[in-house]
Parts: structure tokens; sequence; C-alpha cells
């Protein structure tokens, strides 16, 4: 199945896009996509504290994204 993905913050600068089409498994829960997002792009295996968001949810590690959803890749953010 193939999903959209949205990236945010530092995560955009490391991919080199603020978007890109990701294919997974069916039934792929938040943390296999996890698993299969730092295989994809290794360079986020050091930024891997991430939250993601599904369809503008956050979304814990047990939830399955379906074909067509949208995930956005959300770094910590750090204020002043």
């Amino acid at each position: 199945m193939t999903i959209q993905l949205l990236f945010f913050g530092i995560t955009t600068d490391l991919i080199g896009n603020s978007s890109a089409a990701f294919t997974l498994p069916e039934a792929c829960s938040v943390a296999l996509f996890k698993v299969l997002l730092i295989e994809k792009y290794p360079q986020l295996q050091n930024n891997s504290s991430f939250a993601i968001a599904v369809n503008e949810s956050y979304a814990t590690e047990n939830e399955v994204i379906k074909e067509g959803d949208v995930v956005a890749i959300i770094p910590p953010v750090s204020g002043g």
C-alpha cells in the first residue's frame, strides 16, 4: 500500500524534501513503520525521537496505518 509522508523541521533538511510517497505492507503498525522509515532514510537514525501523526492526529505505536493515509514525521521542538 502507498501512503503520503510529510516531513517537518529538521527532518525536512535531513531528507531534502517536505513530502514523499512511501510503500508499506498491509496492516502496518506505527512501530513497524518507524523501523521501515529508518531503513529507507538512515539519516533519521540519530533523530529517532520524532513523533508520528496519522491524518493529523498523533499516533500510538499500535495504530495501524491504512492505504492513502497521510503520515507526518514531527521532530522534537525546543522553545525559549
